[in-house]
């Protein structure tokens, strides 16, 4: 399973971002609190190297508190602020404005003491597809400007959007980067969603899943669909979990397909719980 998902449009926004950081005071990058290395773009992060950036671990309903809160020890410098969010519900996003008073500190007190008071930060709001921007600047902005959607690349244009809370938004669309080279990286960005369902293979996909859930969150697996236990073979774990699920066809045969979309539709969902699959160092 060797992924190289690079559509056009983003090389585009590539080029994009470069161009119009000059317009930027400070950058966003959300990333996925489940995968904290694999949803960080090599290519955002040389682009915007010269910007301090506020880094959003978005989808903490969905990770393990204790693993993220290591990230954001992790990740926190001068220049860099990292906070835990829920872009869906909000959780976490009134501390965004302060952070970002924090960070352009040294910009504020210039202005103000030219008499300037109301400012305004410009913001650029970069991350991979299906991250949760478009539910980030929605939710930030109070209403549904930006597009959102349940599959990556819904954003394909840049655009701006202004907020009540001093805060000019610059969206730009998902973008990954040329070559997909870790496999873990490519597995952890198929389990989550931010690669197309439709060029992978779920069928390989889920027992890839199977495989890596059962090093650390066996016992997940196991109440979720009343298992006894874990088989070593995660092929005889997915055809145990279809045969408890009801993913049968005609002649009592294991309905593959059907099996690998329960189980990926809820490790995303949260329905296994609270799993965190990459840990810092």
């Amino acid at each position: 399973m060797n992924i190289n998902w690079f559509p056009g449009h983003m090389v585009k926004t590539r080029r994009e971002i470069k161009d119009n950081l000059k317009l930027v005071d400070v950058v966003i990058e959300i990333r996925d609190a489940r995968i904290v290395v694999s949803s960080k773009n090599p290519e955002i992060d040389n682009l915007c190297s010269n910007k301090p950036r506020l880094i959003l671990l978005n989808k903490i309903d969905l990770s393990e508190d204790e693993v993220t809160n290591k990230w954001i020890k992790e990740l926190s410098s001068k220049n860099i602020g990292v906070l835990p969010v829920n872009c869906n519900n909000g959780n976490g996003m009134n501390k965004i404005k302060p952070m970002l008073n924090n960070l352009l500190k040294e910009k504020h007190d210039r202005l103000k003491l030219k008499g300037i008071n109301k400012i305004v930060d410009r913001v650029m709001v970069v991350g991979i597809p299906n991250v949760g921007k478009s539910s980030f600047i929605n939710k930030i902005a109070r209403n549904s400007i930006a597009k959102t959607g349940n599959r990556p690349g819904v954003t394909k244009s840049k655009q701006w959007i202004k907020t009540k809370v001093g805060i000019e938004l610059m969206d730009t669309p998902g973008i990954l980067w040329p070559k997909l080279e870790s496999r873990k990286t490519q597995l952890n960005l198929a389990f989550t969603g931010a690669i197309k369902d439709e060029i992978m293979d779920v069928e390989e996909l889920a027992l890839k899943l199977i495989e890596v859930l059962s090093v650390n969150y066996s016992d997940r697996i196991i109440s979720r669909y009343k298992l006894k236990s874990l088989s070593d073979n995660p092929l005889e774990n997915m055809e145990n979990i279809a045969r408890n699920r009801g993913a049968i066809i005609r002649g009592g045969e294991i309905d593959y397909n059907r099996v690998s979309n329960i189980l990926l539709d809820e490790f995303r969902s949260g329905k296994l719980g609270h799993i965190s699959l990459e840990l810092p160092e």
